[in-house]
């Protein structure tokens, strides 16, 4: 039998203890799009919603991941690449604990988010596509990335100068530009309800 290379897991508490202090599974909940879908947006709404249903979670972004853990790395592919597996990793540290994470990536690519599924394990990853055009993610622009894309201020942008493969199986699509974040949180909180539920 192969020697156990993380022996430190066999004498700490074990995810199903935790899950049972916190009442609710744990899972990561992995929403990917473009930039200015509205993955954070609808992140946040839903980290509200599953924290007043007495749910225990934690977003991870750009924001919170890239001026800490991951400051060191560029937005080339390769980085791109290292930047969700750390994450990955970080949410699997998450998931041992207990706690929903809500991961707000764009993740562009197919191969990026089947390794984060296979570090998170498939039974534990939730992939929610944000859906919302090109089109769409321009006019809204918050940040004006889009506008130096364009004027070539800013390489390898997604949806401009670099690819965004869009998901072929995510577990849930929230439109947002059929729906409103209310409306789509609500729909999604819905689905997960009983996938987080602890029984």
């Amino acid at each position: 039998m192969a020697e156990n290379i993380h022996p430190i897991f066999d004498k700490l508490v074990g995810r199903g203890d935790r899950e049972n202090i916190l009442k609710q599974n744990s899972r990561v909940i992995w929403m990917t799009g473009l930039s200015g879908s509205g993955k954070s947006t609808i992140a946040e709404a839903l980290e509200r919603k599953l924290f007043k249903n007495n749910f225990f979670c934690q977003v991870l972004d750009g924001d919170n991941i890239r001026s800490g853990i991951n400051n060191n790395l560029s937005f080339e592919l390769a980085d791109r690449l290292e930047n969700i597996r750390r994450i990955s990793e970080v949410s699997k540290l998450f998931l041992n604990c207990g706690v929903i994470t809500i991961n707000s990536f764009i993740s562009p690519t197919i191969k990026m988010r089947n390794m984060a599924k296979e570090i998170i394990g498939p039974d534990n990853f939730i992939e929610v596509y944000i859906k919302a055009s090109l089109e769409m993610c321009e006019e809204r622009d918050v940040k004006g990335l889009y506008k130096k894309a364009r004027a070539g201020e800013i390489k390898g942008f997604t949806g401009i100068d670099s690819p965004y493969e869009i998901p072929t199986d995510p577990a849930w699509v929230v439109d947002t530009g059929a729906d409103d974040v209310a409306t789509s949180v609500d729909k999604l909180y819905e689905f997960l309800k009983p996938t987080l539920t602890f029984e």
